[in-house]
């Protein structure tokens, strides 16, 4: 594959990776090792392709049942009512179909995060607020300063992702069930669960059941990521009646093809073989994390999605190393400098079994180190570490951690605030739960963050620690957050500066502020509170305070026996 043929393929499809069958047209008729897609490798098994490769004819020639008939065995199978369930044409269908009929005004929602949550509604006009998860935590989500965020902007419906790609931070159900209690008064909240069943955290994670309980709470579920069947294009959400059946009543009555219909009816006789296929994925997502923390300079960030989110080093530009792992290695990995908040420093690499983790890390070495390990790659010569065109926004968001206001993020610091300039209460460090926490050589210094009901997420170390450690312990020493206890016991506590003691909130995620003056719609292009606007997101625009903004070059399911519980997943472990 050339390389002038690899370049114009991903600027071409700027918003994501080029697909599969376009990478397989320009080579030999093969795709490349995906860890691009994130995909269960181990489900179907190969005996059940066989039998829908025997089928296929018949599949593919007539009719599908109606979505109605297909939605009702799917809710047999997770044990739901259908009445609070809509299926999809893929997830993306049902995100949009939200954007049109809910989202009223604005959305909220926390970056780097899935492209669709904030391109879809920019593209209908509403407003974006975007809550720049901050590197310097482990990109966790601080679900306090989210609240208090969305109440700054009067955002009108909130959305969290959990597990978040790209970086799989996850929060705990309680968590989660507080602060959707705490947001009754929105429009709408949206829980995006596309991941959940490959985390670990948690026996019971999913608040798929308390969603149907109340009266703005939408959760978004998944098929074809954990089933390993992408290109089927199948998903559903869970709500209350009177929301779901708004969205179902927009839905075409043949929205599903053949295939989802027939890997729906056959999936309660599989039940046992998808269960050991994400057991084995969690196995495969600890081996991934060991081999990659190994290589200098490279820092893994805690995952409980199927895929690990990286940070290459000092001096590697994303392009690049992406492009050269497809040509030199026939390696597909995914380059997150077009996800707003994020850069090219990132990648996003997909868990694999443990042969295809060989050959990332043998290509991933040569195209970093060469023949001297610890020599990175030069950058592009373009005078930015970043390859696409939300260089800008990116710039602008890290140095104001998302206020649009310049230098806020320093006068937060100094004045011991956080988040968007408002007054945060930080507890002591004595009355913290700190733990030990690797610290990776290259890392910014850590600030201590608000408690949180969900663990901290760390980066993990590149360091013999972890390589030394035996997988079976392991596997079975997992904190459940893709990092041995054993190899965190050995590593030598971060150093925390002491922070002034303040008054707690009574209420965790703040009370509702008060109802502000009525008003019409915001009008397109006009942000919020300092928030950003579409244009200024693309880097299209520079407003008044913001001249250095500039455009940058593109560079439960049914029987225990056979099935796990209601949100797809086994025993924690």
């Amino acid at each position: 594959m050339a390389d002038s043929n690899v370049t114009s393929l991903f600027r071409s499809t700027a918003a994501h990776s080029p697909s599969m069958a376009a990478l397989a047209r320009e080579s030999d008729g093969t795709g490349p090792v995906d860890f691009c897609i994130p995909c269960n490798p181990y489900f179907p098994t190969p005996a059940m392709f066989d039998a829908m490769a025997a089928r296929l004819r018949e599949i593919i020639t007539y009719y599908p049942s109606s979505a109605d008939t297909i939605t009702a065995e799917l809710c047999n199978l997770l044990q739901l009512p259908p009445s609070c369930v809509a299926m999809g044409n893929g997830s993306t269908e049902l995100i949009t179909w939200i954007d049109h009929l809910m989202v009223r005004e604005s959305l909220a929602i926390p970056v780097p995060t899935f492209g669709r949550w904030t391109d879809q509604p920019m593209e209908t006009g509403k407003r974006v607020d975007m809550f720049p998860l901050q590197e310097s935590s482990g990109f966790a989500l601080d679900l306090t300063q989210y609240a208090e965020f969305i109440r700054k902007r009067n955002t009108k419906v909130a959305v969290i992702c959990n597990p978040n790609n790209p970086d799989g931070g996850f929060i705990h159900k309680q968590a989660l069930v507080q602060f959707m209690d705490a947001m009754a008064d929105l429009d709408l909240v949206i829980i995006d669960e596309s991941f959940l069943e490959f985390a670990d955290a948690e026996v019971e994670p999913s608040v798929v059941q308390e969603a149907m309980l109340r009266p703005n709470v939408v959760v978004l579920r998944s098929l074809g990521k954990n089933f390993g069947l992408h290109g089927i294009r199948f998903g559903y959400l869970v709500a209350n009646p009177a929301l779901a059946g708004r969205i179902r009543s927009m839905l075409p009555k043949w929205n599903l093809n053949a295939f989802a219909e027939h890997v729906v009816f056959i999936l309660k006789e599989h039940g046992a073989e998808y269960a050991q296929s994400l057991q084995q994925v969690r196995r495969d997502r600890l081996d991934m994390a060991s081999h990659l923390s190994a290589l200098p300079g490279l820092t893994v960030y805690p995952s409980q999605g199927n895929f690990l989110f990286v940070r290459l080093p000092v001096g590697a530009e994303g392009t690049v190393v992406r492009d050269r792992m497809l040509t030199e290695h026939r390696i597909l990995v995914r380059e997150c400098g077009n996800k707003i908040g994020s850069s090219s420093r990132f990648l996003r690499l997909v868990v694999r079994p443990q042969t295809d983790v060989r050959r990332l890390v043998s290509g991933m070495e040569q195209v970093l180190y060469g023949t001297r390990r610890g020599a990175a790659v030069p950058e592009l010569g373009t005078g930015t570490n970043y390859s696409s065109g939300t260089a800008a926004v990116d710039r602008l968001v890290g140095a104001t951690n998302g206020a649009g206001m310049q230098n806020l993020a320093a006068q937060a610091l100094g004045m011991g605030t956080s988040g968007v300039g408002m007054q945060m209460p930080m507890p002591a460090v004595a009355q913290m739960q700190p733990q030990p926490v690797p610290v990776p050589a290259q890392m910014p210094m850590q600030v201590p963050m608000p408690a949180q009901p969900q663990p901290q997420m760390q980066p993990m170390v590149a360091a013999a620690q972890v390589q030394q450690m035996p997988m079976t312990a392991m596997a079975n020493q997992s904190n459940g957050m893709g990092m041995p206890m054993q190899a965190v016991a050995q590593m030598p506590q971060q150093q925390m500066a002491q922070v002034p003691q303040q008054p707690q909130a009574q209420q965790p995620y703040g009370t509702p502020a008060p109802a502000p003056a009525p008003q019409g719609p915001t009008p397109t292009g006009v942000p919020a509170r300092n928030g950003l606007t579409a244009a200024q997101v693309r880097g299209a625009t520079s407003p008044n305070g913001m001249q250095n903004l500039a455009p940058a070059p593109a560079t439960g399911w049914p029987n225990a026996q056979s099935w796990p519980n209601a949100a797809g997943m086994g025993q924690a472990g």
